[in-house]
């Protein structure tokens, strides 16, 4: 089952000209990283932008 976050999708998409960083919160496991990772990267790819204009930061567990 897929939850689309269209809200949370809008508001990035809305706002990704503005020249500043966007920083995703909540409660662990709401769907942050899906929402980045998969959707909005998605979204970019649509857009015609290709994978070596996508920066990923991964956070690594100690």
């Amino acid at each position: 089952m897929v939850i689309k976050r269209d809200v949370h999708l809008k508001k990035l998409i809305e706002s990704k000209h503005n020249g500043m960083i966007k920083v995703v919160t909540g409660i662990r496991r709401c769907g942050k990283s899906y929402l980045l990772f998969n959707l909005f990267c998605q979204h970019l790819k649509e857009a015609g932008i290709t994978d070596d204009h996508i920066l990923r930061f991964f956070k690594q567990n100690c």
